[in-house]
């Protein structure tokens, strides 16, 4: 890993990304659900490339990206849930209310 800050797209052919400096612990639950959601999203686009590949009709393609847009807007939610939960209520606690405008900065980017 990168020892600075760096920026994701200019990372996009490494396997690692350091878009923070921050780092998160998550229980072994957390990390699983996070994992298991990603697996099957994962799956499902390996589906769509397969019927891209054999020729499916559109409106068929058309209703499976629909179907992993969801899968990927709930991992959003449940990351988001989290992250509010743990990392912006520890960060408040301590006095560091910077991260507030780190969560707005976060949410802005994510509803473009």
């Amino acid at each position: 890993m990168a020892d600075k800050k760096t920026d994701c797209k200019s990372n996009a052919e490494k396997d690692c990304c350091v878009c923070s400096d921050k780092h998160k612990e998550r229980s072994p639950e957390e990390y699983r659900d996070l994992i298991n959601r990603l697996s099957r999203i994962e799956g499902q686009v390996r589906g769509i490339k397969a019927m891209v590949e054999r020729g499916a009709y559109c409106p068929d393609i058309l209703i499976q990206t629909s179907a992993v847009n969801s899968a990927l807007n709930s991992f959003s939610k449940v990351l988001l849930s989290n992250h509010i939960r743990t990392c912006v209520r520890n960060d408040i606690r301590d006095g560091n209310d910077e991260v507030v405008e780190e969560l707005v900065t976060t949410l802005q980017k994510m509803m473009k």
